[in-house]
């Protein structure tokens, strides 16, 4: 009796395990479709998300390509002493997180509007043609934006200029004045992206119920109550989640279109850490010193994103997590 209690007290903990496991086969055979369409998705996050992962190891040693990650040298934390010390760090800071910041501010509420605007719109074909010209630059390759920009604010023969001197008003070369660059930025930002993003807020709007609507008809409300009382509070939660994503992308700036509307005489405003990173690391071949830079920019950026996902559920709205 003795050696048989002990043989059933030792099968028992692998008997939940079993029961998990075959629960889980059972999930996979009926899911099988579902996650076959799926593993396109897992393998590009595995390959290009997740793989470059461990070449961020070399921000910690002085890489060599002849060497390898492996085999070159550890130096510790060096390369982000280096570039703390360095004269142009605090410059690259105040660049990356200004040009974010106000990014954020202006164009954040541009796509909000213009979903509001759209679903008040009752003309069919007047909405539909917004929305495809809206949505129309989102499309474009990040190079013809920005030659579309240089072209339309060329002291010559650009639009822009034109219609100053047709006015009265004096030309003038926006991209070499520092004090353009960043609306000039924000502004291209806006005409960008704003079609595509109003996207997720339409679809949030399509998800009111329109009883709320007929309330606030019974209770006497005209377009603009029930734009400002029904349908932006019931969109409030998506646009707190927005906000939240937002703000971690906030100075992670891409380096293309920098990179394409900047030059020597905008540099005290324009250049922020993806440029840097791109002239040290790429340009300059100091890949370890590149690596450091953008895992400190990753860094900061998943401090904001934390930052204001806890802002955002201690003011008693939703949060990521």
């Amino acid at each position: 009796m003795p050696d048989s209690n002990a043989g059933i007290i030792e099968a028992m903990p692998n008997a939940p395990s079993a029961s998990r496991l075959a629960r889980l086969g059972k999930r996979i055979v009926r899911d099988r479709q579902l996650l076959i369409l799926f593993t396109p998705c897992i393998v590009f996050y595995l390959v290009f998300r997740y793989g470059p992962l461990y070449g961020l190891i070399i921000a910690f040693k002085d890489y060599s390509v002849f060497k390898g990650i492996i085999d070159s040298p550890w130096v510790g934390l060096e390369n982000f002493e280096k570039f703390f010390n360095a004269p142009e760090f605090w410059q690259l800071f105040r660049n990356t997180f200004l040009l974010g910041f106000l990014t954020l501010v202006f164009s954040f509420p541009v796509p909000i509007l213009l979903a509001v605007l759209l679903n008040e719109i009752r003309l069919t074909w007047f909405k539909k043609f917004v929305q495809t010209a809206s949505y129309l630059p989102t499309f474009l390759s990040v190079v013809i934006i920005s030659s579309m920009i240089i072209d339309f604010l060329s002291p010559t023969n650009g639009v822009v200029n034109k219609l100053l001197n047709m006015f009265g008003i004096g030309g003038k070369y926006f991209l070499i004045d520092p004090d353009w660059f960043r609306p000039i930025y924000i502004m291209s930002e806006i005409w960008t992206n704003s079609g595509y993003e109003s996207i997720v807020y339409l679809a949030a709007v399509a998800g009111i119920s329109p009883t709320l609507y007929e309330a606030a008809k019974v209770d006497g409300a005209g377009r603009f109550r029930m734009m400002f009382n029904v349908t932006i509070p019931s969109i409030m939660p998506t646009i707190l989640i927005m906000l939240i994503l937002k703000t971690g992308q906030m100075i992670t700036i891409g380096y293309e279109k920098v990179l394409l509307l900047y030059n020597t005489m905008t540099y005290d405003v324009a250049d922020v850490f993806s440029t840097f990173v791109y002239r040290k690391g790429l340009l300059g071949n100091d890949y370890s010193y590149g690596a450091a830079v953008g895992l400190f920019e990753a860094f900061v950026a998943m401090a904001l994103l934390l930052i204001s996902n806890h802002v955002s559920k201690r003011m008693g709205g939703n949060g990521l997590w």
